[in-house]
């Protein structure tokens, strides 16, 4: 098969968005085992390792606007993995035993999804590639 690089290929914004792509569905695909889309299985390892997180840091955690995160969270509420619970004026998410059950599942597609895309790149490839992809969100984000 004849590969051509795209017109846009120097774009920032369309290599991002491309990789991204190619990214979602590696993730898509080593998270099918758990039932889940990516972003629901980070959510529920984040809150399995850290129980009475509140939604502003799952935001943070996770970067994500504050109103995704209350919609991930209702959703897997309503599907038995996650309560909120109110402490005064705060709201404290934590995971129930279905969600427990799954944490070591979860870190297994995780895991996977790692192996898989630094067999293909390099793991120092990898591991640099993340670490620059990361530290150019940071200061684009400020």
């Amino acid at each position: 098969m004849e590969t051509t690089k795209s017109t846009y290929c120097s774009c920032l914004y369309y290599s991002a968005n491309a990789l991204s792509r190619v990214m979602t569905k590696m993730a898509e695909e080593e998270f099918t085992s758990c039932g889940l889309a990516p972003s629901y299985a980070f959510l529920l390892m984040t809150v399995n390792e850290t129980p009475g997180i509140q939604p502003k840091n799952l935001s943070i955690q996770m970067q994500l606007t504050p109103s995704t995160v209350t919609r991930l969270i209702e959703k897997m509420e309503y599907k038995g993995f996650l309560e909120r619970k109110s402490v005064g004026r705060a709201t404290q998410v934590f995971p129930l035993e279905k969600s427990l059950a799954l944490q070591k599942e979860l870190k297994a597609c995780w895991k996977n999804l790692f192996e898989r895309y630094t067999t293909l790149l390099g793991k120092e490839q990898a591991i640099e590639l993340t670490q620059n992809v990361y530290a150019a969100y940071e200061k684009l984000e400020n």
